[in-house]
This record gives C-alpha cells, structure tokens and sequence, in this order.
C-alpha cells in the first residue's frame, strides 16, 4: 500500500510500505475512506516531537471501513463504517477507568501516527479497536465524520470544557486556525456573551466572523485594551490557547480576568514564560491537556441528530494519492487560504 512516511525533520515520502496485518486479538484493519492533515502533523515534521521516529507513518484522524478484526473485537466487523479517533484506549488501565485516555498506561493514548504507524496511508491498523473506533450512523457523511477524530473533541474538552465556559462568559480565543475556529463552534454551545478571536491573518479573521465570532482582532490592535474596553475594564471570563508559540500563551494570560481560566490546546515546542509576578495575586486558573475523547459518543450523536453546528473547516479537497500536494497547501495557509484539507479514497466520497 501507499502512506505518507515521515524520514526526518523537514522530510517527508509517499511511498510503497507494507499493508498492516492483525498483530493482537483487539485489533482492526481499516480501509482509510477519507484522512486529514493536522497541525501536530506540522509540528513533528519541524522536529518538534522527537519521539516520532524516522520511518512511521504520519496521521492520526481518519474515516474508514472495517477490512478485518480480531479474535477479540466484539464492537465492529468486517464492512462497518467507522470514525478512527486520534486517542487509543485499552480501558484497563487506571487513567482509562477515569476517562482519562489520553495518558492511558495500557498502550493507547496517542500512539497513531507518533508511536505506531497513523492513518494517512490507504489503510491502518488500529489497536483496541473496540474502544478507539465508533461505528457512523448512516446519516453523517465521511467529511464530516473526519472532523470529530481530533480537532472537534480538542477543542471542546482541552478548550471549553478546561476553560468553563459558561452562559454570558467573555471567551477570548487567539489563533483562528482549525482548532481555533473548532473552539469558536464548541464554545458556542454554552451561549456565551461575546466570542473574540485574534489572529494575524486576515483571511482566518474573516472567517472566525463568518462561522460567527462576535469581534476578530488583528496584531496592529490593542488586543489587551479592546478587551478590558468590551468588558468594562475586567477582561475575559476565558482564554483559549489555540496555537502553540510563546506569544500567544503570553497574550492569553494578559486578557484574562481575575478568576479566569488560560486553556492551553496548542501544541508547544519552545518555552514560553510564566509571568507569575503579574499573575499570582489574580486567581487565573491555567489549564493544560491532551485531549481524551471522552466526548466523542456525545458530539457524534449531536451531529447525527443535527444539534451540532459543523464549523465549515474544511476548505480544500484532494484524493489519497494527492498527499504530497495536500501537505504543500494545508502549511502555507497565507497563501492558499487552508484551514483543514481533506483527502478521499475511491470509496471515501461515497
């Protein structure tokens, strides 16, 4: 089979490896209909996750059908159609038990893609299948499935879950790309008074105000002012961290109020400093996390029954075999105007 192998900082290949066999009684063979390319992907190809070794192939977020199983899935079978999500669970494990499944001690967690071979191949093998796949309700179509792998889940739990969003809070979300705009949708289901959204790219901002943000401000405003100014001097209720540069963290903990909350959700690869003299008599709550998927169940019923408001992220669309090409514009969103691209296989439209 063909998949997107990561050779090394700044290298990557589509290249003829292997197709993946059965290696455990609780694995799955899936066919990938439709894969996305995510941020994280980015960042391990600048070398910013070195426990991501040269040779593995890259993803962790895909849609596909059930090609084979093992002797102890009991969930799926052969021809389901499934989401794959970016977290795996063995559920036996005492952070499993908690819900917690991101740390699982057990051999999930994020392994796709980072420890073992991902999803952004035509087909991928998926350990404890009967906790790290969910069957589609026929109702809900590849492309949107695929977005309830990562970035849906991520932005719900690390972001508005960890910041507490609350009815008529002032939510401050710097960075509008997927995540961010992902946090905008999520966010927006506990009805807050204002949602803002910072960024530095005029065309994230337009669309952070097209899929409903209430003000989007640019890196020539005031951010810190606009804010006190639309809260009458106080700041905001919560600030989600959707980027993962020190900057952005730092702005994040200038426009919270006293009593608010930074949630983290991008992925850092520098140090970022903790300006502890300012915040430590404020009562600021900072959260960090790897998302769980906990709510994933939740969030798939709510599409299916038409309760959740997809964001409209994906922008761009290519065929499996394209992904070299899909790599070059999902990392050059100035450019191209990316925000979330999506690949299909021959099945995958279907």
């Amino acid at each position: 089979m063909k998949a997107l192998v990561y050779n090394g900082p700044g290298q990557r290949s589509w290249r003829d490896v292997p197709d993946p066999v059965i290696q455990d009684p609780e694995d799955a063979i899936v066919r990938v209909d439709a894969v996305t390319i995510c941020g994280t992907d980015l960042h391990i190809l600048k070398g910013d996750v070195p426990t991501v070794q040269p040779g593995r192939i890259l993803g962790h977020e895909a849609v596909g059908t059930v090609t084979a199983v093992g002797s102890g899935v009991r969930g799926v079978a052969i021809g389901d159609r499934v989401l794959i999500s970016c977290i795996t669970a063995c559920g036996r494990c005492e952070y499993c038990r908690q819900g917690h499944y991101g740390q699982c001690l057990g051999g999930g967690g994020w392994i796709l893609g980072h420890l073992i071979d991902g999803t952004q191949a035509e087909q991928v093998r998926v350990p404890f299948a009967d906790r790290s796949v969910y069957k589609l309700p026929d109702n809900v179509s590849n492309e949107e499935a695929v977005l309830l792998a990562d970035i849906l889940p991520t932005s719900f739990e690390v972001g508005v879950l960890n910041g507490k969003v609350s009815p008529g809070d002032t939510v401050v979300i710097v960075g509008a790309g997927p995540i961010g705009l992902a946090a905008l949708a999520t966010s927006k289901l506990f009805t807050p008074s204002y949602v803002v959204v910072v960024d530095a790219a005029d065309a994230r901002r337009k669309a952070a105000l097209e899929r409903g943000a209430d003000l989007a401000l640019g890196p020539d405003e005031d951010v810190v002012a606009k804010i006190r100014e639309l809260t009458g001097g106080l700041g905001a209720d919560v600030a989600i961290e959707a980027v993962g540069v020190p900057a952005t963290f730092e702005l994040c903990t200038q426009v919270v109020r006293p009593g608010g909350t930074v949630a983290n959700i991008g992925v850092h690869g520098a140090p970022a400093t903790l300006h502890l003299e300012d915040l430590w008599i404020k009562n600021v709550t900072i959260t960090t996390g790897l998302v769980d998927t906990f709510s994933t169940p939740r969030l798939l019923s709510m599409l299916a029954a038409g309760r959740l408001e997809m964001p409209g992220l994906i922008t761009h669309r290519f065929g499996l075999d394209e992904m070299q090409d899909a790599y070059d514009v999902f990392a050059d969103p100035a450019t191209t105007g990316a925000l979330k691209v999506a690949l299909f296989g021959d099945k995958g439209f279907e």
